[in-house]
């Protein structure tokens, strides 16, 4: 899906979400803390900024759309003992890449 479409169908389900709170976009954009052309240019799909689409999510109590999104995957587990093996398995390339080439050369 081309991006303008993405944003179209976001501002409508924010629209969507908004008429079944039975709020007027005024006072959503009060309750966000937005510009009133800010939520309508979110709602019509024609560009909004994140900071924008956040505070009227927040607003709508739709905070939950946002955590799909956040959520962190499990941090890498850093083991010391990797980095021990790689460093070997390295310098043993290069002594085995070093011995080639002198007993090549005899």
């Amino acid at each position: 899906m081309r991006n303008d479409k993405l944003e179209e169908a976001l501002g409508r389900n924010v629209r969507q979400a908004r008429i079944d709170e039975q709020l007027t976009q005024a006072e959503v954009a009060t309750r966000a803390n937005v510009s009133l052309g800010a939520l309508r240019h979110l709602e019509s799909g024609s560009g909004a900024t994140v900071s924008t689409l956040v505070k009227v999510l927040r607003a709508l109590g739709r905070e939950e759309w946002l955590t799909t999104l956040v959520s962190e995957p499990d941090p890498p587990v850093f083991n010391p003992l990797d980095l021990l093996a790689a460093a070997e398995a390295e310098q043993g390339a290069r002594s085995r890449r070093v011995r080639r080439g002198r007993t090549g050369a005899r």
